[in-house]
């Protein structure tokens, strides 16, 4: 999927304690904005995040939260 900056009030922040690298945020992702590096832990990236919550639903472990975006 072609991705454009599409920029949204929100954004998924991982908890690194208790992600277990499953990828299930990352298959998920409209965005493609999340990645499971060498299984180690989630990674979000902001610029692609839309903040859709799907990552959150998705998240066996329930260590996905939807927050704010910072401002830049």
């Amino acid at each position: 999927m072609a991705t454009t900056n599409i920029k949204s009030k929100r954004i998924a922040e991982v908890m690194e304690k208790g992600c277990v690298a499953c990828g299930s945020c990352m298959n998920v992702c409209p965005r493609d904005a999340i990645t499971v590096p060498k299984g180690i832990i989630a990674v979000v990236d902001n610029d692609k995040c839309i903040g859709c919550g799907l990552c959150k639903k998705a998240c066996p472990a329930s260590v996905i939260e939807i927050k704010p975006r910072p401002e830049a």
